[in-house]
């Protein structure tokens, strides 16, 4: 089996992180697949939702070491390494304005954790644990730590998890803003499947003109966020969807939606 597997079913993509025996620590070439998993999702019509989760009882140990290590032969090297490799993930993520879920199961650290925090949802089985890590192998975080973290957190919070690289559990997570949902181990699969599918049921062009203003509208002033939703809201409603959704509520019937 590949160490990265990608697949679509029902309206959702899924990223598997698929080595269980190393915790899902990634190579390189999962990183390059991963990328590439997440540029195919923002273009297929027939991907509404894509969710990131680990095989076994890990999400995400970070970076494969002995890659790292093999790799980062100088600081030319190491900048190379997370420029034009690693960070295009994040590059990725960025590009994607459909929902992008992690769904994290057991351990996420170091890089692990910054994967997770780039999503925009992160649903955590009971028994996760998140920790930011980089600073007990004498690093900073490499991945997006510094900036996704205090975005949820907030500032002071966020420093005391990079300085300590303390763990933190799902309830901790959830109660400080990391997480959204915490499930029971044995419930988490389901769960998070249909957590999934609730978002791939609604109107596509909604939920994508939703999260780019969103996004969008946290980096800039009100009127123009405002400028901005009163263009996506004459487009919206001019779609196919907006016409059925509309004919559903009228007929108290579930609706049908199309991306169109």
């Amino acid at each position: 089996m590949a160490d990265l597997e990608y697949t679509v079913q029902d309206g959702i993509g899924t990223i598997l992180l698929n080595r269980p025996h190393l915790k899902n620590a990634f190579t390189l070439d999962m990183i390059d697949q991963w990328g590439e998993a997440l540029r195919s999702a923002r273009t297929d019509p027939g991907v509404r939702v894509v969710v990131v989760t680990g095989a076994g009882d890990a999400f995400c140990s970070g970076i494969d070491l002995d890659a790292f290590n093999a790799e980062a032969s100088g600081p030319l090297a190491l900048k190379s390494l997370l420029t034009d490799r690693i960070h295009r993930v994040a590059h990725a993520v960025d590009d994607l304005d459909k929902p992008l879920i992690a769904a994290v199961n057991g351990v996420a650290v170091g890089a692990g954790m910054d994967m997770a925090l780039m999503c925009d949802i992160r649903l955590l089985a009971r028994s996760a644990r998140l920790s930011e890590g980089y600073i007990r192998l004498g690093l900073v975080p490499g991945d997006g730590g510094c900036y996704y973290l205090p975005r949820l957190v907030g500032m002071a919070k966020a420093l005391e998890l990079l300085w300590t690289g303390d763990f933190v559990d799902a309830d901790e997570a959830c109660r400080i803003g990391i997480a959204d949902h915490v499930h029971a181990d044995e419930d988490f699969a389901e769960a998070w499947r249909r957590y999934a599918q609730r978002l791939a049921e609604q109107p596509p062009i909604n939920v994508q003109m939703i999260k780019r203003a969103a996004y969008q509208s946290a980096r800039t002033d009100v009127r123009t966020a405002l400028d901005l939703i009163s263009s996506h809201m004459a487009v919206v409603h001019s779609t196919h969807d907006s016409a059925e959704a509309m004919a559903a509520f009228r007929d108290r019937r579930a609706p049908v939606f199309e991306g169109r």
